[in-house]
């Protein structure tokens, strides 16, 4: 391993340490030819400093021409990677903002070397790799890494994580306010179809609405959000919940996927993870999306262990899902009284699979057993949720009696007007 003396002490760029990109460079640098960068400065008045750390000269020197082509920054070069993790203070000493590490010389050392970086600073840390499979994509991402770039870099890549990282820079400046409404689907038991509901008001609300909706399956470790949807994740919920101290904006949005309605989901793994999320970490999840996002729809099950988190203290709607059934009802009735009496967040009560034709439970005493009239009833079409479940086609993008209520259930969240009936029976005649 190099010595780590010569990588505090020693940069290798052909720059000074106090010199920049768009200064003077010696004749002979490799770099003159893009000092003079015809982009826009993205950094503003205060530059970054960027150090590249990385044993192997022509990856090193190839990304270093790449940030240089970007303008804006201070570039060191470091040939070496410390001689051991005892070295780290020492290097966070240094004034530099971003920290770029080569992946391929040494990775074990160097996936070591980031994750105790991050747990003593909050300089941004990047890596750069030739090799991109999924996994060391999540070990990176859990050792704490903002970016990773692959060869060859292009400008663009380069150029949007560093304007990223000069975002995440403290300024002093307000943060954003978490104004989103938190909408929060709750299971009386389960089985009672929350999931589906949840999924087909999001879609509906993200269609409907100029508004931004989030979907986040929080019914961990099983949640089915991204098999009702139809989409692959790469990333998930757990993987957000476990980066909390350090998730913001941009860090959310590397773990998000857009589905085709315009919806932008957070599902739950692919896989069982040995994982349990604590309310904190949960709460600086809610409170990052709703500072991002107009609408965020939550599917949470039928978890109850989430009562002590914001999604009940902060919920905008707390939709809770029941069935016409003895032990729905009783489930209910229960958790009505338990957390929605006395001030508390807005409730409304969604009887799934309502069929007044089969019930076998009175409205009458439904009505009882809710301590209210329920707030929306959706009837019952095992034909058309099965056919979504199999083709994972949302209910919301068709036209059928569930979809109908289900979008009206959105609109009446963005404060959008029902549909004129009577100029829909006219449009219909024609």
């Amino acid at each position: 391993m190099p010595d780590f003396d010569k990588f505090l002490g020693f940069p290798i760029s052909p720059y000074e340490e106090s010199q920049s990109l768009r200064g003077a460079a010696p004749a002979s640098s490799a770099y003159a030819p893009y000092l003079e960068s015809p982009y826009p400065d993205p950094f503003g008045a205060e530059r970054l400093t960027i150090a590249i750390v990385g044993p192997d000269d022509q990856r090193r020197n190839a990304l270093a021409i790449a940030v240089a082509g970007c303008s804006g920054a201070i570039v060191r070069e470091f040939h070496s990677y410390p001689a051991s993790l005892d070295g780290v203070p020492g290097l966070l000493e240094g004034n530099c903002d971003v920290l770029i590490i080569d992946l391929d010389s040494f990775p074990e050392f160097a996936l070591e070397l980031v994750e105790a970086i991050c747990a003593r600073s909050q300089k941004t840390v990047m890596v750069y790799s030739g090799k991109s499979d999924p996994e060391l994509l999540v070990r990176c991402m859990r050792a704490g890494v903002r970016e990773f770039l692959s060869p060859p870099f292009a400008h663009a890549s380069v150029a949007e994580a560093l304007v990223r990282a000069a975002a995440r820079r403290p300024t002093g400046r307000p943060q954003k306010e978490a104004n989103g409404r938190l909408l929060v689907f709750l299971g009386s038991k389960g089985g009672c179809g929350v999931t589906t509901l949840a999924c087909n008001f999001a879609v509906a609300l993200a269609m409907n609405s100029a508004e931004n909706t989030i979907l986040i399956d929080l019914d961990l470790p099983l949640g089915d959000v991204a098999l009702n949807l139809g989409i692959v994740t790469e990333f998930s919920t757990v993987n957000a919940l476990e980066q909390a101290p350090r998730l913001d904006a941009n860090f959310l949005t590397q773990l998000l996927v857009k589905h085709s309605s315009g919806l932008t989901v957070l599902a739950a793994p692919g896989k069982f993870p040995p994982y349990h999320a604590t309310n904190e970490a949960i709460d600086k999840l809610l409170h990052v999306a709703r500072q991002e996002f107009n609408n965020v729809v939550v599917d949470v099950g039928s978890r109850l262990d989430l009562t002590g988190t914001s999604l009940f203290k902060d919920a905008f709607t707390v939709y809770l899902v029941t069935q016409a059934s003895i032990p729905d009802l009783r489930n209910s009735n229960r958790l009505i009284s338990q957390f929605f009496t006395g001030g508390g967040p807005k409730l409304d009560v969604v009887v799934n699979r309502f069929d007044p034709r089969s019930l076998g439970v009175a409205e009458e005493h439904i009505t009882k057993a809710l301590t209210r009239p329920p707030n929306w009833k959706i009837p019952n079409d095992f034909a058309a949720v099965r056919q979504m479940q199999n083709t994972a086609t949302p209910l919301a993008l068709a036209d059928s009696p569930i979809s109908r209520l289900i979008r009206q259930m959105a609109r009446a969240v963005s404060g959008q007007p029902d549909p004129d009936p009577v100029k829909k029976k006219i449009f219909g005649i024609f």
